[in-house]
């Protein structure tokens, strides 16, 4: 189990060091254009932004994913333990 964490772990800090090498070798601009808004920035910013933003949406996901799981299994528990 602490194992396969690491290797998880490991995974995915590569993954994203190889995000941020590729984004760091692009010094272009970018025009991004928002509803309200437009920014030019960087490459190698939008990369990591983006691979950031991404990371922490999975990572919420995740947890809320495991939560609601774990909160079934306890309701089904409790159930089949009133009758």
């Amino acid at each position: 189990m602490i194992v396969r964490l690491y290797l998880t772990l490991f995974f995915i800090l590569v993954l994203l060091a190889v995000a941020f090498i590729f984004g760091s070798q692009n010094d272009q601009l970018l025009t991004l254009n928002y509803l309200v808004a437009r920014t030019e920035i960087t490459v190698a910013a939008a990369v990591s932004l983006f691979t950031g933003l991404g990371f922490l949406l999975g990572l919420l996901v995740t947890i809320l994913w495991r939560i609601v799981r774990k909160s079934k299994k306890a309701l089904a528990k409790n159930k089949s333990q009133e009758k």
